[in-house]
């Protein structure tokens, strides 16, 4: 992070400067309203302007990169930044300032993986995967969204959303989304009809072998879709 050679904090403006390359929609605006919500919290010099230390400007790339990658709601980021306190501080490859990829572009299989322990609710899933209520109403109407018997949305669900999003903005509608979901149902009975005997035992180490086959035959199946996709567009590409 490069500091001033005069003083050991950044101004708002240098800060900016300094994590726009891994944030590009990052702004001025946008630090100002963390820092109201209470997120982040600069000291001020006698004149009123914002210094920002090494740890101010580690948290701030915290709470950029978990906006992110993992669309949290600020009220989620609070309490990661609760716990981060109570844990000694923000994580240090984030402090460091190091760009990480999470997998947030999307298709990438990381992009699930970086998503851990996402709870939302209706407005907050909404919101976090730019959906206009006409669109979430569809994506509920044809299945693709299932509304939780919670009322709390988790990984899964923002994944689906945030894909749905960018399907909508080739022009496809909530209604020829329906196949993934069937195609997902029948794929979910087919692995059932595999491991079932298995995780039905009692045996905690059956179990276990089940649960990894699952997560081998879900690997399988992504392989074997993307090749057959890519073989199937040749003519088109």
């Amino acid at each position: 992070m490069p500091l001033s050679r005069s003083r050991d904090y950044l101004s708002i403006g240098e800060v900016l400067e300094s994590v726009r390359a891994d944030f590009p929609d990052v702004s001025i605006s946008k630090i100002r309203f963390l820092e109201a919500e209470g997120l982040i919290v600069p000291e001020r010099t006698a004149s009123g302007y914002r210094k920002f230390y090494e740890s101010d400007v580690a948290r701030l790339r915290y709470i950029l990169s978990l906006q992110r990658d993992q669309f949290l709601p600020l009220r989620v980021i609070k309490q990661r930044l609760r716990d981060a306190d109570a844990n000694g501080g923000i994580p240090s490859d984030v402090a460091a300032g190091s760009s990480q990829d999470t997998g947030k572009s999307s298709g990438g299989n990381g992009a699930v993986a970086a998503l851990t322990s996402v709870q939302l609710d209706r407005d907050e899933l909404r919101s976090a995967a730019n959906l206009s209520e006409t669109e979430m109403q569809g994506l509920e109407e044809f299945g693709i969204l299932a509304r939780p018997a919670s009322g709390t949305y988790d990984e899964n669900d923002l994944v689906v959303a945030r894909a749905a999003r960018r399907f909508f903005d080739f022009g496809v509608e909530p209604r020829h989304l329906r196949m993934y979901r069937q195609f997902a149902e029948r794929e979910a009975a087919f692995f059932e009809q595999i491991v079932g005997p298995g995780a039905r035992r009692r045996d905690p180490s059956a179990q276990t072998e089940a649960t990894e086959s699952v997560h081998e035959l879900a690997a399988l199946s992504r392989q074997l879709k993307e090749a057959a996709l890519r073989s199937s567009l040749r003519e088109i590409l």
